[in-house]
């Protein structure tokens, strides 16, 4: 996630998983960009067995698998949780 507060969602096409993570995401409205990891060698080297891979600009990553919970505890942890978000 980069300074305006968008979290990468490394995926690849056909992955069921991604798709959940992508939901819980979009759940918390984060602004979300999603990296194909089958474009680039490296990222796929990095990444293949290990998506989906939530992360931010600043390197912090959430691997899979993850629930809200989860995801609400790293946000918090990153401080990346939406305002809307907050109780």
């Amino acid at each position: 996630m980069g300074s305006d507060g968008r979290v990468v969602l490394y995926t690849t096409a056909g992955c069921h998983l991604c798709e959940q993570a992508l939901q819980l995401l979009e759940a918390n409205q984060l602004q979300i960009s999603l990296v194909e990891i089958a474009d680039d060698d490296q990222l796929f080297e990095r990444y293949g067995l290990r998506i989906p891979v939530a992360a931010t600009g600043a390197g912090e990553e959430l691997d899979w698998p993850f629930d809200q919970q989860q995801l609400q505890a790293w946000l918090e942890g990153v401080q990346l949780k939406s305002p809307a978000g907050h109780a």
